[in-house]
């Protein structure tokens, strides 16, 4: 693209950004928020709900019952949370029956929906009724009941739709209260809560747009709205450009201080920093960590960030042979030039990932012996293994493709170049093999036939390491996201027994062990940790780091400069 052509898509795109829902004589304070993408789908069981522009319009519009407390605010400005505390959302207070495994929630009475309708117990029950039905795509809702052991949300309903009916596992005890019954002392409920799968919906609004062929309004949740008690609510929504969203007047924890957000569509990350230096946007995110560096140089803008659970991962296949050897796993975790990738590829922000649950999480279990850059080391190992310097290894050329997305060229291509560096160095014939987004996706997450690949993408959105093996390291199937085949029956049995454990001490020591045993054995290479990072206007305060590392607008006020209108708007 030429420097002209460049300039007139800067314009064009600063123009769509500030005349989608608005006003040019309106004074309301407008948040412009720059991203790669908006959401798709508004459904939390439908088939987007692992990608990130829809996780942020979902954790904006939709309410939990419960969420995270706030544990401070770190050295750069970011609200970081307190994932060991829990305060009410739509629930007020509740407790916790440990003879009969039932929890009971007492729910506000002064929550009002979009639509101006008051929060009952029926908004609860049609909730999670709809995530027991099993009628999504993808049945986020029946996962996150499943995964905290709430009686009847079993794998038996995927071959039983006669036991999918809500039973009085989710009761009704008054308008204002319901109880929620587990089947184990599973530890997992509260943090699921938090999770947009089992957030609550208008119950009268959803009924208003179904039809018998869509009872639970899957076809409006997905293209026109998800009605809930959140404090955003949907005005104007354009899939693949812009997503726009006002102000809820009735929300119970008052009213936000923007009246409006609209979240913009910039694929191209140079556009997003162009118009964020303009003034025009008030928040850009997804930013390669080479234009974060240089936006930091910039007075006219900021650059924040925080670490919880942005990692980068180097996926080795175990039915992949030669990857099967657990010495050349551990070679290659010798081998990776950790201190060089962290300087050189994130200027920085970030740090050597030493486990597989990330470090963050309360429960991290720090290994006794972290792989430590040690390419001698990696030599040993290589020619305990039959393979001194590598050769032999020439046989196994297409194991040894590094594939990564190329869309994340900006961010993954300065990490795979090292590698590439640094694995040939000690033996390794590694080639560089850039895939486009869904081929990639498809050979790691359906077909689980990629050898080789690195991949930033693993997000275990439920804070705890239980949830974070769950995921990605026990045996497939109950390991959706396990895409190197990794399988221990010791790590299966410690996460069961880890998951229905009452005693915090026992449950924690349990989930320890698997810790180790998942690093030892490498089920994953661990690279490193990132921060999530954002580029913002000055005087932007409220930038909340949220597990789906999804930007939570509520929080969010603008400082204002003197003559300066609201919204950044001239």
């Amino acid at each position: 693209m030429s420097r002209s052509e460049s300039a007139s898509t800067l314009a064009a795109v600063v123009c769509a950004c500030v005349l989608v829902g608005t006003d040019a004589q309106s004074v309301e304070r407008t948040l412009l928020m720059l991203s790669d993408g908006v959401p798709a789908s508004l459904n939390v069981d439908g088939p987007a709900g692992n990608h990130g522009p829809t996780q942020t319009g979902l954790v904006n519009v939709l309410e939990p019952l419960v969420d995270y407390a706030v544990a401070g605010v770190n050295e750069q400005g970011v609200t970081v949370l307190d994932f060991t505390r829990f305060e009410g959302r739509l629930a007020e207070s509740w407790e916790y029956d440990p003879d009969t495994l039932t929890w009971t929630f007492r729910l506000r009475s002064d929550a009002v929906s979009c639509a101006g309708n008051p929060l009952t117990a029926d908004d609860v029950l049609y909730s999670f009724a709809r995530a027991k039905s099993l009628t999504g795509a993808a049945p986020v809702g029946w996962f996150l009941g499943n995964v905290s052991s709430i009686e009847g949300f079993t794998s038996e309903l995927f071959s039983d739709s006669a036991a999918r009916a809500l039973g009085d596992e989710v009761r009704r005890l008054d308008d204002y209260t319901i109880q929620i019954r587990q089947s184990a002392p599973n530890r997992l409920l509260l943090p699921a809560l938090t999770i947009y799968g089992l957030a609550i919906y208008d119950h009268r609004e959803m009924l208003a747009h179904a039809t018998p062929e869509d009872p639970w309004s899957h076809r409006h949740t997905g293209r026109v709205d998800a009605p809930s008690f959140g404090p955003w609510c949907v005005e104007r929504w354009r899939k693949e450009e812009y997503f726009v969203v006002r102000a809820n007047p009735n929300y119970y924890r008052g009213t936000p201080y923007f009246d409006r957000v609209i979240m913009r569509n910039v694929p191209q990350s140079a556009n997003r920093v162009g118009i964020l230096r303009t003034g025009r946007a008030q928040l850009v995110e997804n930013l390669s960590p080479k234009e974060y560096s240089f936006l930091e140089t910039r007075p006219e803008v900021a650059v924040a960030g925080a670490y919880l659970n942005a990692t980068l991962l180097l996926m080795a296949n175990w039915q992949s042979p030669p990857l099967d050897d657990e010495r050349l796993r551990r070679a290659m975790a010798h081998a990776i030039p950790y201190r060089q990738i962290i300087d050189g590829a994130f200027f920085g922000h970030a740090r050597q990932y030493m486990g597989l649950v990330p470090s963050a999480y309360p429960g991290y279990a720090p290994p006794e012996q972290p792989f430590l850059y040690d390419p001698e080391e990696a030599r040993r190992l290589l020619a305990e293994a039959g393979y001194p310097d590598g050769r032999g290894l020439e046989r196994y050329r297409e194991v040894f493709r590094l594939s990564y997305a190329i869309n994340r060229e900006a961010s993954l291509g300065p990490v795979a170049t090292r590698l590439r560096t640094a694995l040939r160095r000690v033996g390794f014939p590694i080639e560089l093999d850039p895939l486009p987004d869904v081929q990639l996706a498809d050979r790691q997450l359906v077909k689980k036939d990629l050898p080789l690949s690195l991949y930033d993408g693993l997000v275990p959105i439920g804070v705890d390491p239980a949830y974070a093996i769950l995921l990605s390291y026990v045996t497939a199937p109950a390991g959706i996201n396990n895409m190197t085949n990794f399988s221990d029956v010791r790590v299966d049995a410690l996460f069961r027994e880890a998951l229905v454990e009452a005693d915090e001490g026992r449950r924690t020591a349990l989930l320890a062990e698997a810790q180790a045993v998942l690093y030892e054995r490498l089920a994953a290479i661990p690279v490193v940790e990132f921060e999530t990072r954002w580029a913002f206007k000055p005087g932007l305060e409220g930038l909340t780091l949220h597990p789906t590392r999804s930007v939570p607008w509520y929080p969010l006020s603008l400082q204002e400069e003197v003559g300066e209108s609201p919204g950044g708007r001239p």
